[in-house]
């Protein structure tokens, strides 16, 4: 069955509008430099329990906050994306850095409340980059991270040096994907300190 004309004008009518109002809303995002530190691998009561020596996990994090005007209904952002960067040592190279990247989609961000944002590395990937399972913020030496919405930058950070130093074309920095970066959905974090942070969009 065919749409009627002026029916296919409305529709487009309407997704114009409600295009044009989402990048009319003033949008600021608050942040704090981001932070990383070890964890160890969390046990869990209530299950049978076995044998195991925890390894430490690294976790990257940062704070922020949403603010729109006007603010919509729902009182949260639909969506936001998250860039984070972070360079460890070559272990192979004093001087020489890895630099490792991921981008987090988080939606449905309340607005005008502190959130967080993280990203970790696994104990295997710890090991690879250090030589042992322990320790691994030994190996970060800059993190970094830029926050998105409707595809433009609203907030930026870094732990030391300037905003943007993962944009150097130095041949000490060269990007890899040697070790993955994961989000906490991607941990055994997943289902701890839930209100702490923003919902993650599940990949497919």
């Amino acid at each position: 069955m065919k749409i009627p004309s002026f029916l296919r004008i409305v529709s487009v009518v309407v997704s114009l509008f409600a295009c044009s109002y989402a990048y009319a809303q003033a949008v600021k995002v608050e942040s704090d430099k981001p932070t990383f530190d070890d964890l160890p691998s969390p046990e869990f009561p209530g299950n049978k329990q076995k044998p195991f020596k925890p390894k430490d996990w690294l976790e990257v994090e940062t704070r922020f906050k949403v603010q729109m005007k006007p603010e919509p209904k729902s009182m949260t952002a639909e969506q936001l994306q998250v860039k984070w960067y972070v360079a460890v040592k070559n272990p192979e190279k004093s001087g020489y850095f890895f630099l490792l990247s991921k981008t987090i989609t988080h939606i449905n961000v309340p607005l005008n409340e502190d959130v967080y944002s993280s990203i970790y590395l696994s104990p295997a990937s710890i090991t690879r980059l250090t030589g042992s399972p322990r320790g691994g913020k030994k190996a970060v030496e800059f993190v970094g991270f830029e926050i998105l919405v409707n595809g433009e930058v609203k907030a930026s950070g870094t732990n030391k040096g300037d905003v943007g130093w993962w944009k150097s074309t130095s041949e000490k920095l060269s990007a890899s994907d040697s070790v993955p970066l994961l989000s906490k959905n991607e941990t055994p974090f997943a289902v701890m300190w839930w209100d702490r942070y923003a919902d993650v969009k599940q990949e497919p």
